[in-house]
């Protein structure tokens, strides 16, 4: 099997377990040349306070046959990042899969990437695909042609084992899913806003109060600058 280049984006406030989980997986691809990219070299800390390294600038990225973007608070200044979205479109042209985990999603919808295209992201942001012209799905993955979308967090894992199948054939996924033992059974029912006891939800929903504030607001400029309509 030739060499896969894949390339995640490494960026300021992201969610690190969107990245760390799709890693683990692309990873485990033999022969994958899996990449974390930024625009430098320097340590990019993350959600949590920590810091990851990347491994390639975005002006020194060789064309990739996946590209990936996590989510997470930083979301809100990559939409309106032109550098960052001028690199995604011209990767997108020529990826054989465009990919995103949890809020990635308004980033690949910032650049104009999934106009028309089902796609999924966190449950609390669904509701902002649509006003940049995505169309919300609400799945743990999505595919709509070579763009492939996963929920939050921890749906990351799922839609890195999707697009491996995609990529490698489903016995290397399987293997992989093996490998990192991945059987998921968590302890409470509680991963989802149709499951969750009520007092959690709304503790949650407060919780994301202010971040989503700076993210809806984000996508009602980039809807006003595209002329789509914010809706």
């Amino acid at each position: 099997m030739a060499s896969l280049c894949i390339g995640l984006l490494a960026f300021p406030r992201m969610t690190q377990l969107d990245l760390t989980g799709p890693l683990q997986v692309f990873a485990s691809i033999p022969g994958a040349d899996v990449r974390l990219l930024w625009k430098t070299l320097d340590p990019v800390q993350v959600q949590g306070g920590f810091h990851l390294l990347p491994t390639t600038t975005l002006a020194d990225c060789p064309t990739l046959d996946v590209i990936c973007v996590p989510g997470g608070p930083g979301v809100q200044a990559l939409m309106e990042d032109a550098e960052v979205l001028s690199f995604l479109r011209g990767q997108a042209a020529t990826a054989r899969f465009v990919g995103s985990i949890c809020t990635g999603a308004l980033v690949l919808a910032a650049a104009g990437l999934l106009r028309g295209k089902q796609a999924t992201t966190h449950w609390a942001s669904m509701d902002l695909l649509a006003p940049l012209g995505a169309i919300p799905t609400k799945a743990r993955v999505v595919r709509d042609g070579k763009f492939i979308s996963g929920g939050g967090v921890t749906a990351g894992i799922d839609f890195a084992l999707t697009m491996v199948a995609e990529l490698a054939g489903q016995a290397v996924a399987e293997a992989i899913q093996l490998s990192i033992e991945y059987a998921p059974a968590p302890p409470f029912n509680a991963g989802s806003p149709d499951t969750a006891p009520p007092d959690v939800l709304a503790a949650v929903q407060a919780q994301f109060a202010a971040v989503r504030g700076e993210r809806h607001a984000a996508v009602e400029r980039v809807a006003a600058a595209q002329g789509w309509a914010s809706g």
